[in-house]
């Protein structure tokens, strides 16, 4: 008889993938729309498991909050509405509004970075821009436990991330004007030198290597920093899909989460099948993500496969009918049906605050006041 213990060889069971969901949100003053440093204050009064999801952001006028791992877009929706509500109130007993918008729509007088010796580090390395006004992303973690399966999938996410920018797109106005980009929060984080489309790695070997020699090149503080718009999660076992505005409506981000996940799903359904992820030009790829973020959905979007120009709604039209399998599996295609059609009537967050600039004669407080009431609607 053989008495040595066996070797697992089984590969993991990837058949329905694990998600979670980051929201970052501005804090606005209720009468001038002008971002409030409020944060800590915001923090100190959250409780229980609100208090375990929150975090501490780059900013004294932000907050972030984090669902719990789950299986099920149902539950997180029911994790954001909770989670939203109760940062919500903490922002109004602080003076502040909680507001779910991709970048600051007024002004931001306090733009120190918080108390903490990283925060001060990146000031000092990356200077005025570290100093930006705030801007608030959506980042969604689906679970991959095999970080060389993580560095392929994102090769082959590079096509279509274009595509789930345009309809994240929720940051238009910048010193209370339209900037004429549906995601100005796009635009700023260009600054930055570790932000960006995610390169092309040949494996999780070159991905490791290019990121010590950027953190050695004094690009980056750490790998922390590397925020491209997908990447293996440096802290999760997930890949992280970090390329969207923060949403104006639970609705809206569990749409995006249900999509990234089926995303996330067929391409490895395509890596494990063989598919090899086509080479794409940088030059290219950052251009599609610059129309994603002028035009977001009003406009056309550049086909990364074709390298040609579409109307934005073809290519989701497209992107839903590549993931509609993975949706199935995950018992979410009806959900997302149902709120792409939506988006379809009602226009992503861009769209949504340009209707009322336009019906109000650019009254940037109503625009505000709408996105207040939708970031805590349930």
């Amino acid at each position: 008889m053989n008495d040595r213990p066996t070797v697992a060889t089984t590969v993991p069971d990837l058949s329905l993938l694990t998600l979670g969901v980051e929201e970052e949100y501005l804090l606005l003053d209720p009468d001038t729309g002008e971002s409030l440093a409020v944060a800590d204050q915001v923090l100190a009064a959250l409780s229980g498991s609100a208090r375990d999801q929150s975090r501490q952001e780059f900013r004294h006028s932000m907050v972030e909050m984090v669902t719990p791992v789950s299986c099920d877009l149902g539950e997180v929706r029911e994790h954001l509405v909770a989670l939203r509500r109760s940062a919500a109130q903490a922002a109004e007993a602080a003076g502040a509004r909680l507001v779910a918008v991709g970048a600051t729509p007024v002004h931001e007088r306090h733009r120190s970075v918080p108390d903490e010796p990283r925060y001060h580090a990146m000031s000092r390395r990356f200077g005025p821009v570290a100093h930006d006004p705030a801007v608030c992303g959506c980042h969604v973690h689906v679970g991959l436990p095999d970080r060389e399966l993580a560095v392929q999938v994102s090769n082959h996410l590079r096509p279509w991330l274009p595509v789930v920018q345009a309809i994240t797109a929720n940051s238009p106005l910048h010193d209370g004007r339209d900037t004429g980009h549906a995601s100005w929060r796009s635009m700023q984080l260009e600054r930055w030198p570790s932000i960006g489309p995610t390169p092309h790695f040949e494996s999780v070997a070159d991905y490791d290597e290019t990121v010590s020699d950027l953190i050695a090149a004094g690009i980056m503080l750490d790998a922390a920093m590397v925020y491209w718009y997908a990447r293996p999660s440096a802290a999760y076992p997930t890949v992280e899909v970090r390329v969207g505005d923060v949403c104006p409506t639970v609705d809206d981000t569990v749409l995006v989460a249900g999509l990234v996940r089926a995303l996330v799903a067929t391409m490895v359904d395509q890596v494990r099948a063989g598919v090899v992820a086509p080479r794409i030009r940088d030059c290219l790829v950052s251009a599609a993500h610059w129309r994603a973020a002028h035009d977001g959905l009003d406009g056309d979007l550049i086909d990364l496969r074709s390298g040609g120009a579409k109307p934005a709604w073809t290519l989701v039209d497209e992107l839903f009918d590549t993931v509609t399998p993975a949706l199935v599996r995950h018992g979410d295609l009806d959900y997302v049906r149902a709120q792409l059609a939506r988006i379809h009537a009602e226009g992503n967050g861009a769209t949504r605050q340009r209707r009322i600039m336009a019906r109000t004669a650019g009254d940037v407080r109503a625009v505000l006041d709408h996105l207040a009431a939708q970031t805590r609607a349930t």
